[in-house]
């Protein structure tokens, strides 16, 4: 990999600890501090991916008719603006209703702010590397994104335990300006031009299958990011910060050691073999009566969840044209921010009915229903060549 790939790496990892740092800080400022339900803290968590689904269409048509580089930097200011806003959130003297409202604020803001970061840079590095070993990138992208979230977790919480969500924030709000020395290093990738830009919803309609399995995993992952913590501190068991610590470690260690599988044996069987992990994790978290199973199930589903995106994303990635690779890829990322989205509020529902068990049970039937289509996705593929003999 050209060094310039290993800097956008470090840049990724950076600016997504901002993003890990607030994923377990707000459920409990916003039901602890503030007093709030669950499905105000799963609101709060949610409507960042809520933002994120909306401004991937713009972040795909940024990033390919004005290049990568202009839409990470943009990103990256908005990140910086995110972190700022929640910040004045955790300020004494605030109600808590208001409070909340310049919270969601904050959260819009980051939302935004990972969409083109997240788009920016993945089509950076596929033009650096090259589309024949795109599924290795993303899987690279991946660890980058996903060992930010390990460390964030418990980085945050222990600045929130000990400084709360202002002194959090002030940390993240940090984070994205480190992350824009670094950027102002690189050299920007040519734009390419298109001779015909079909519509945002032409290029969703290609990939709909492909991000349908994204979508489905991604909702065991968004169940341990928004009520993993409030899941241990309500079972008073200790180290609630280690739940993405856990998840990170098993996504990353498959993504260090398999990282190039998708592209040697295809994105189908991968990401079936690797949602049937997913949801014997979430299971196991599910039925989990000891902190220690708890975060092996969620270790498990960093295992699972792991190769999904990269696997699919590689299918994607030779779906379309160079010039549209920019908007594929921002409208493939939409399925997975809708899973993480639509996660939060709706478990959070669920939590305030039936406890956070239920929770993990709904990212079961999820991950099932993902590893279903992906089956029929790759026997349907297959058909052709098993008819020919």
């Amino acid at each position: 990999m050209p060094l310039p790939f290993w800097w956008l790496l470090g840049v990724l990892f950076v600016a997504c600890l901002c993003v890990g740092m607030t994923l377990p800080t707000v459920p409990l400022f916003v039901a602890g501090t503030l007093g709030l339900g669950n499905a105000w803290a799963g609101l709060a968590v949610g409507i960042a991916f809520l933002a994120t689904i909306l401004s991937r269409g713009f972040a795909g048509t940024l990033t390919d008719r004005q290049g990568a580089k202009v839409a990470t930097v943009r990103g990256l200011f908005c990140y910086i603006a995110g972190a700022l806003v929640c910040l004045a959130a955790g300020l004494p003297g605030l109600r808590a209703i208001a409070a909340y409202e310049v919270l969601l604020i904050g959260r819009l803001l980051i939302g935004v702010g990972e969409s083109l970061v997240a788009v920016g840079t993945i089509t950076w590095c596929i033009g650096l590397v090259g589309p024949a070993r795109s599924g290795q990138v993303l899987a690279w992208i991946g660890a980058a994104i996903y060992g930010a979230l390990a460390v964030g977790g418990p980085l945050g919480i222990a600045l929130y335990d000990r400084l709360g969500l202002a002194g959090a924030m002030a940390v993240a709000t940090g984070l994205p300006v480190l992350a824009l020395l670094a950027v102002a290093r690189l050299d920007g990738l040519p734009v390419m031009a298109a001779a015909q830009r079909p519509s945002i919803w032409r290029v969703v309609g290609r990939i709909a299958p492909q991000g349908a399995i994204v979508c489905l995993q991604g909702i065991g992952f968004a169940a341990i990011g928004a009520f993993f913590a409030l899941h241990f501190r309500a079972q008073g068991w200790a180290h609630a910060g280690l739940g993405l610590t856990a998840f990170g470690a098993g996504f990353v260690l498959v993504r260090l050691l398999f990282g190039g599988l998708p592209d040697r044996i295809g994105g189908l069987p991968v990401a079936a073999a690797s949602l049937a992990v997913e949801a014997l994790g979430q299971v196991l978290l599910w039925s989990a009566s000891t902190p220690d199973a708890a975060l092996a199930g969620a270790f498990m589903t960093g295992l699972g969840c792991s190769m999904v995106f990269p696997a699919m994303g590689r299918d994607v990635v030779h779906r379309v044209a160079p010039p549209l690779r920019g908007t594929a890829m921002g409208a493939f990322s939409a399925f997975q921010d809708l899973a993480y989205g639509l996660t939060g509020p709706l478990a959070g529902l669920l939590a305030d009915r039936a406890g956070y068990r239920g929770v993990f049970l709904v990212g079961t039937v999820a991950a099932a229903l993902g590893l279903a289509i992906a089956l029929g996705l790759w026997i349907a593929t297959r058909r052709p060549a098993l008819t020919s003999h």
